[in-house]
């Protein structure tokens, strides 16, 4: 007989809380981004998961809305890449599933690398008004991570939908940590490549 699970749940690793509040408020867009760094770091050296971090911040204040990190082959979900948990960690946090329904408040999206195909498609729908990101798509393909069929000029794409794109904050750090992560024999997952 078919049976299947009427609820789908997954754990943040024990760690995050006490990181997210080390967290002070920065209108330096390095200083985030050296926060989501460090946390994919913690992910990678506390075996919690995959080399990837992201959050969600309120784009006036620099508040710390929600932190998440790749937690794809630790709970055993797909699509548990850091953006699709922190955008998810966000919407419960704030109540609602449109990030950008109060056009009072402006919510940005920082992410160690630049979306993957999953978490592209998603980020319009999240109402986040501002994308941040450190690696590029070609320092997460180059250790062997498979990026899926992106629109090539997805930064456009998203800046058409009145979402600003900044890439390369960062980005040696990003990179840096992907090696480290390859290098120490970390689970390249999904690396097929559309070949």
């Amino acid at each position: 007989m078919f049976s299947q699970p009427h609820t789908v749940s997954f754990e943040l690793p024990r760690w995050i809380d006490p990181y997210c509040a080390q967290y002070t408020a920065s209108p330096e867009m390095q200083t985030r981004m050296a926060f989501v760094t460090e946390a994919a770091r913690r992910n990678v050296q506390a075996g919690t998961g995959g080399p990837f971090a992201a959050a969600i911040f309120d784009a006036d204040t620099a508040e710390l809305v929600a932190l998440g990190v790749n937690l794809v082959t630790t709970q055993g979900l797909s699509m548990l890449h850091a953006e699709m948990v922190a955008i998810a960690l966000a919407q419960r946090v704030l109540g609602t599933y449109d990030l950008g329904e109060n056009t009072e408040r402006s919510y940005e999206l920082v992410s160690l690398g630049e979306p993957c195909a999953m978490c592209f498609g998603a980020i319009p729908w999240s109402g986040v008004r501002r994308v941040v990101c450190a690696a590029r798509d070609a320092d997460a393909r180059k250790i062997g991570f498979d990026e899926g069929p992106k629109h090539p000029q997805w930064a456009e794409a998203l800046r058409m939908r009145g979402i600003a794109v900044v890439r390369d904050v960062g980005r040696d750090a990003a990179a840096e940590l992907l090696r480290f992560y390859r290098d120490s024999g970390g689970v390249i997952y999904n690396g097929r490549r559309g070949d």
